[in-house]
């Protein structure tokens, strides 16, 4: 079965969107078969691997309201082995026509359940920056949430937040809900971001990646061409980070798999 991950924070401007799209090409240079899905509509994810949202016909938006298989709406990517469910503006309708369905917050994990169930070793869910009916339909499919968050006061914040949804999801769809915090835009000239890091390590412990993610400018740039930083600067810091980051996850999937159920 493929393993879902869920990339999200209510905090907007948090590198949701740039750690979906280089954790994934960094996957994918390890060998794994992944799939991004943009889920917001914003169209961020869409367009930073070279797809204009207005030009998209099938998105997420036709999986969630109108029940379409999500094999109509995928596609292949400039990355060999990185495929994209892309969104547009109708993802805007999903926040008010979700949940008038039944049991609304297990469309999108019966949908990719039953399209595929083996074709990917990793499908990562790019979310919207709020906590909503499309927000929950990830936490609901996914096994382990992702939550990105620069060692500053407002988006540390919103982790609480977070890991409320988190423990609502758990109790009422998906019991074996995981999370870990991943940092990113972190500048160690920063006093505030040193000091706030370190007290995120004593907090959480093993629930924060060992892995950081520092400031970077080819970060910035690569939506530009297209491409995950990992493609467009191969040997930029932000690469190796993210490739760090695609280590740590394989390492935590393999484990949580050895163990006994």
């Amino acid at each position: 079965m493929s393993y879902i991950i869920a990339i999200a924070n209510e905090k907007g401007g948090v590198a949701k969107t740039t750690t979906t799209l280089s954790l994934g090409a960094a996957l994918v240079e390890n060998g794994a078969k992944v799939l991004v899905v943009d889920l917001d509509a914003q169209a961020n994810l869409t367009l930073a691997l070279g797809v204009e949202p207005s030009k998209v016909s099938r998105s997420i938006a036709n999986i969630l309201l109108e029940g379409d298989l999500p094999a109509s709406s995928c596609q292949e990517t400039g990355v060999p082995g990185l495929d994209l469910i892309p969104a547009n503006s109708e993802m805007g309708l999903a926040e008010r026509f979700l949940p008038i369905r039944q049991d609304y917050e297990f469309i999108l994990r019966q949908s990719l359940e039953k399209s595929f169930p083996n074709n990917y070793d990793y499908i990562l869910l790019d979310c919207p920056p709020f906590l909503g009916a499309v927000t929950f339909n990830a936490l609901t499919a996914a096994q382990m949430l992702l939550i990105p968050t620069q060692a500053e006061y407002l988006s540390i914040h919103a982790i609480r937040n977070m890991l409320a949804a988190v423990r609502k999801i758990r109790e009422n769809n998906n019991p074996g809900l995981s999370y870990r915090l991943l940092v990113t835009m972190f500048d160690r000239r920063n006093r505030t971001h040193r000091t706030l890091a370190e007290q995120l390590r004593s907090t959480f412990g093993q629930g924060l990646m060992e892995t950081s993610i520092f400031t970077d400018t080819k970060l910035r740039e690569s939506p530009i061409a297209g491409l995950p930083v990992i493609y467009y600067a191969p040997k930029s810091r932000a690469s190796e980070q993210y490739r760090a980051l695609a280590q740590e996850i394989n390492q935590y999937v393999q484990e949580t798999a050895e163990q006994p159920a």
